[in-house]
């Protein structure tokens, strides 16, 4: 299996972008799903998490700026991203993590930028 992101570009400080991942991978719904970002010269971090029973975990870096959200009847997790700012800029890329058994799969990572 494997997952596909879209959604990434460039955008002025203030604003938003959705980041989309669709996920070809049997059993969606029994996957944590999550987004990563990692920007230049950075280590990668984990943004936001949400569970199978929707639990959802949150860096404090975007606390009350970007939700996540999974749709699992068309196997998407996404993520709203609001008031970005240029600190924000890295590529972000989408997991699944199942943990019994132990399935891991990614995304190849989508871009974003904010700059004035």
């Amino acid at each position: 299996g494997y997952l596909v992101e879209s959604g990434g570009g460039s955008v002025q400080p203030g604003g938003s972008l959705r980041l989309s991942c669709v996920g070809y991978i049997e059993d969606f719904y029994a996957y944590e799903m999550t987004w990563y970002r990692q920007a230049p010269g950075e280590e990668r971090e984990l943004v936001a998490s949400i569970q199978p029973d929707f639990r959802r975990r949150y860096n404090n870096a975007v606390m009350g700026r970007f939700t996540i959200d999974r749709d699992n009847a068309k196997n998407t997790a996404s993520l709203q991203m609001n008031s970005l700012r240029p600190e924000d800029t890295a590529v972000y890329s989408c997991g699944a993590r199942q943990y019994t058994p132990p399935r891991d799969h990614w995304g190849q990572g989508t871009l974003v930028t904010v700059v004035s």
